[in-house]
C-alpha cells in the first residue's frame, strides 16, 4: 500500500502515537509514519501496531486486533474487519457485488475512485444509523453495487451500462468516474454540479425509498406513503413516460419553486431521490464544517431579521432538530459560495432551497430519525 494524499474530508483525527491530524483517507501518518485504519463500529480513525501474520493492533483500541479489508491489497480500502470476524472485507466493501475487471489497468483507478466515494457514502449512512446490509447477508432488504464498464470495441450504438437503482441492486457505470467524461456529460445534460459521491447518494436514495417509504410505517401509525405522495407527488405515474417528457419538454417553468434539481421535476421517484441525496450533502458538509471551528457572522443589510451569528456548533449527524441544520445550511452556501466566485470557480452548492424544497429536507429528516 501507497500513501495516500491528505484530502480535508468529513470529520477530522489525530494520529494517536504523534497527534498529527489524520483525514479520511489517509492509510500513513506522514509525521510519525504509523500505518492507519478506519474502525468504522468506532467512526475511528487509528494508528496501528504491526503484530505481524496480517494482525494489526490498534492504538484506539489496544485490547483488540483487527486485520485489513482484503481490497487494502488493491489501494481501495483503509477500512479494519475485526481479526474473529470470517469476512474477508470491511462493512463497505462486502457490499460490492461485481468489481470492474481489474486486469486492465484504467479499470483499477476507475475502482478506487468508485470506492472512495461509496465508503464516504457508507460512512454517513452508519453516522445517520441507518440499516446497512449486504444483499447477500438479506436478499429481501439488503444492498448491493455493480460497478460496471460499457464493452468495448461495439461502436456507439451497442448498450451501455445504466447508472441506477433496482430491488436493492445499484450499478455504477465506472465511466462516471473519468473526471472529463463526467464533466462532458454534466454539460451534455445542463446541469449544474455532477459528482461521483451525488450519484451513490442520489441512488442510496432510491433504495431507502423503497425501505422507509413504501415498505415503512410512520412511528404513530401514520400513513408515510400517503404523505410522500401528498408531499412529491403520486409515484405510481409512468416513470418511462414521465422521463421521456422531461428530456424532450424539458421541467415546468417555475420548477425551482417546488424542486431542488430538473432532475427532481422529472418523477416522484427522482424528486425523493435527488432530495435525499442533497439532505446527505448537507449533514456532511456541516459536519466538516463543525470540526473545523467554522462561524459565520452574516451581515444581511437587506433583511435585519437574519442571525446575526451562526455558530456551527453541533454534529449534523445526530441533530434532531430540523430548522438548526437549516440555519446553518444557508449562511454556510452563501459564504463558500462567494469564496468560490472571489476565486473565479462557479458555485459550490449551485441550488435554490425553494420553502417547498426546504419542507421535503424535512420530510427526509424526520424519516431518517425515526428509521434510526
Amino acid at each position: 500500500m501507497s500513501p495516500a494524499p491528505i484530502g480535508s474530508r468529513m470529520k477530522l483525527f489525530a494520529c494517536q502515537n504523534c497527534s498529527q491530524t489524520l483525514f479520511f483517507e489517509n492509510i500513513t501518518c506522514v509525521r510519525c509514519g504509523h500505518w492507519l485504519g478506519y474502525l468504522p463500529d468506532s467512526t475511528t480513525m487509528t494508528s496501528l501496531e504491526d503484530e505481524g501474520d496480517g494482525r494489526w493492533r490498534p492504538l484506539a483500541a489496544p485490547d483488540q486486533m483487527f486485520r485489513f479489508c482484503a481490497n487494502a491489497a488493491h489501494d481501495a480500502c483503509n477500512w479494519m474487519v475485526p481479526l474473529s470476524s470470517p469476512h474477508p472485507y470491511c462493512k463497505a466493501c462486502r457490499l460490492n457485488r461485481t468489481v470492474p475487471d481489474l486486469s486492465v489497468p484504467a479499470n483499477v483507478e476507475a475502482w478506487r475512485k468508485l470506492e472512495a466515494a461509496k465508503h464516504r457514502l457508507v460512512y454517513g449512512l452508519l453516522r445517520l444509523g441507518l440499516p446497512v446490509a449486504a444483499k447477500w447477508e438479506d436478499a429481501g432488504i439488503g444492498l448491493a453495487f455493480d460497478f460496471l464498464a460499457d464493452a468495448p470495441h461495439h461502436g456507439p450504438e451497442a448498450p451501455k451500462v445504466m447508472t441506477g437503482h433496482a430491488d436493492g441492486l445499484i450499478t455504477i457505470n465506472v465511466a462516471e468516474a473519468d473526471d472529463a467524461q463526467r464533466e462532458k456529460v454534466r454539460r451534455t445534460m445542463g446541469e449544474p454540479y455532477r459528482t461521483l459521491l451525488g450519484h451513490f447518494r442520489h441512488e442510496i436514495g432510491h433504495f431507502y425509498w423503497d425501505r422507509l417509504v413504501r415498505d415503512g410505517t410512520d412511528s404513530d401509525g401514520g400513513d408515510r406513503l400517503g404523505t410522500f405522495r401528498e408531499m412529491f407527488g403520486d409515484e405510481r405515474e409512468d416513470y418511462g413516460e414521465a422521463l421521456a417528457r422531461n428530456y424532450n419538454e424539458g421541467p415546468p417553468t417555475d420548477w425551482q419553486t417546488t424542486f431542488v434539481s430538473t432532475y427532481a421535476a422529472s418523477h416522484p421517484w427522482e424528486d425523493f431521490a435527488e432530495t435525499w441525496a442533497h439532505y446527505l450533502h448537507i449533514v456532511d458538509t456541516l459536519e466538516t464544517a463543525h470540526v473545523h471551528g467554522l462561524h459565520l457572522k452574516p451581515r444581511n443589510i437587506l433583511d435585519p431579521t437574519a442571525p446575526a451569528d451562526v455558530a456551527i456548533d453541533f454534529d449534523a449527524y445526530r441533530q434532531r432538530d430540523f430548522d438548526s441544520l437549516i440555519d446553518a445550511w444557508l449562511p454556510l452556501t452563501y459564504a463558500v459560495n462567494s469564496l468560490n466566485r472571489s476565486m473565479g470557480q462557479p458555485d459550490l452548492y449551485p441550488f435554490v432551497l425553494a420553502p417547498r424544497v426546504i419542507d421535503k429536507l424535512r420530510f427526509v429528516h424526520d424519516l431518517i430519525r425515526q428509521a434510526a
